[in-house]
């Protein structure tokens, strides 16, 4: 692990620390930065040295009672609730709201990563995110952590396929 906080390598919130504990466990090599609050998925980007394609957003999708599934976004797409539905073989499938996404992950949005939850749920990687190196929640606002894509996937056991669309 470095870290590109100035030699800062406090662990700040407990979100934090179990992503960093996990990824550890992992045994995956990983760069985290701490940038502070942004704005945008865009200005996270920036400020991570990444283009906003790869910068993971970790969305919680509902698909059951007490059934939920995180599904890996790259920056400059969207979910495609026809083939994501067709793969998780259900008919329905609904974003929950903030307060029910921190109960079933332990994070605020903002801060969702597939590392650290206080439960485990089944993990979905959009395609494109293999074969290179990505940056995902960091436990914290402010706060990523940059790994290859197929260490990403395999540690989590992910389920890749292709389940985004271009956004706009």
């Amino acid at each position: 692990m470095t870290d590109h906080a100035r030699g800062d390598t406090e662990l700040r919130t407990d979100g934090e620390r179990r992503a960093a504990e996990a990824l550890d466990a992992a045994g995956i090599a990983y760069e985290r930065t701490r940038h502070g609050r942004v704005s945008s998925l865009a200005e996270a980007a920036a400020a991570r040295g990444i283009d906003p394609a790869d910068l993971l957003k970790t969305l919680v999708v509902r698909r059951g009672e007490d059934d939920h599934v995180l599904v890996l976004v790259p920056g400059d797409r969207t979910i495609s609730w026809p083939r994501l539905r067709a793969l998780l073989g259900v008919s329905r499938m609904s974003m929950p709201d903030a307060a029910t996404a921190l109960a079933v992950t332990g994070y605020e949005r903002g801060t969702i990563t597939p590392f650290g939850t206080t439960r485990t749920w089944p993990v979905v990687a959009d395609e494109r995110v293999r074969g290179h190196r990505v940056s995902i929640g960091g436990g914290g606002h402010g706060v990523g952590f940059t790994l290859d894509g197929d260490d990403l996937v395999r540690a989590l056991g992910a389920t890749v396929a292709d389940v985004t669309d271009p956004e706009g």
